[in-house]
């Protein structure tokens, strides 16, 4: 029996890393959960019932905050950690963990589809044995940061399958939300404007989705349910108090994934979400407010994301969508699902190469 350290930092990291975990403890070793304080994963994880160990916390929207997070993070990771004695480390490019891996002499093991998180990849693929990352990026991308070809392990999917291929979705969270599924479904989720990656290009006053929100919710007020998922506060900044009546925004985290198989539309602002729906066949626009990821290119070349960062073009794109909801939503699921069903299995890789290091 081997021990495993896995450090959970976001809600893809959840939903990820929860069957990663199954399969490990199904095959006899031990896996050490961690995560931090973060309102949203620590929701998530009570909900998928995967209990972790919370130590440190988000860094919040500066770099000052960021870097002394992180720093006490690392000191109380090395006291747990050490106690432990891992046999091999993984993350989804956690910079606490790397360092307190490498630190300890610990293997770490590299999950990242994100080379535009140029931060994170900087602080952790360099201390890493193994980087494990989807094959529509190319090896070469990685190069700046430090990965040669030979520590470059691809699988041929994108993240989301792991969970979705065998979604069982649950109604639950329709009552939850007090949704009729008998009327039209819009989900919102906003842009993670305290990334690294985006600091000093948004106003996380007035996020992105905010002036698409009040449009739609102004001309499809009656017709349509519309849903905000916000990332680190349970309120919809700047949306008029008479507008916000019609806006659902979850009082704790929610099933995403059986959410959104319920759902006629989804407009986000990047991150899993934007994949997650497209996969799983929901008519999708997004309107990430950098440059297009890899992944997000991937999924506009085969037919699954609209973007659109203009929020009248938006707006309108959106209404042309649910005219015709259900011819729009078949189409789309056709095209995910011929995606899909070509893509591996990335937890299988994972555990391949995890496997070098626990016997």
């Amino acid at each position: 029996m081997a021990r495993i350290w896995v450090d959970i930092l976001t809600p893809k990291q959840v939903y990820f890393f929860a069957e990663l975990i199954r399969r490990l403890e199904a095959a006899g070793h031990e896996a050490i959960r961690t995560t931090r304080r973060y309102r949203e994963v620590n929701e998530l994880l009570e909900l998928k019932r995967l209990g972790a160990i919370v130590i440190g916390e988000h860094g919040g929207r500066t770099l000052e905050g960021k870097l002394e997070a992180s720093t006490k993070r690392i000191f109380e990771l090395t006291k747990i950690v050490a106690e432990r004695e891992p046999d091999v480390a993984i993350s989804y490019s956690s910079p606490e963990a790397a360092r307190t891996a490498f630190g300890l002499g610990i293997p770490h093991i590299c999950v990242s589809d994100s080379p535009h998180a140029e931060a994170v990849c900087r602080l952790t693929i360099p201390l890493s044995k193994r980087l494990i990352t989807p094959k529509i990026i190319p090896k070469n991308v990685w190069r700046k940061f430090g990965a040669g070809p030979q520590m470059i392990v691809q699988y041929d999917a994108l993240d989301p399958v792991v969970w979705i291929k065998a979604l069982s979705p649950d109604p639950k969270v329709l009552e939850d939300l007090n949704l009729d599924r008998t009327k039209p479904i819009i989900v919102f989720r906003h842009e993670e404007y305290f990334a690294s990656y985006l600091l000093g290009t948004l106003n996380d006053k007035v996020p992105v989705l905010i002036p698409v929100i009040m449009d739609l919710v102004r001309r499809l007020e009656g017709a349509a349910q519309f849903v905000a998922l916000t990332r680190y506060d349970r309120k919809v900044p700047a949306v008029p108090t008479a507008l916000s009546r019609h806006l659902i925004t979850p009082k704790a985290a929610v099933d995403g994934p059986s959410l959104l198989s319920y759902t006629s539309l989804f407009i986000g602002a990047g991150g899993t979400m934007t994949t997650e729906a497209a996969l799983l066949g929901v008519p999708t626009i997004s309107c990430y407010p950098g440059e297009p990821t890899l992944v997000e290119q991937h999924l506009i070349k085969h037919g699954l994301v609209n973007r659109i960062t203009d929020p009248k073009q938006i707006v309108e794109k959106a209404i042309q969508i649910l005219r015709l909801i259900d011819v729009n939503r078949k189409i789309q699921r056709e095209k995910a699902r011929t995606l899909t069903a070509k893509m591996e299995d990335p937890i299988e890789v994972i555990i391949n190469t995890l496997v070098q290091y626990i016997q």
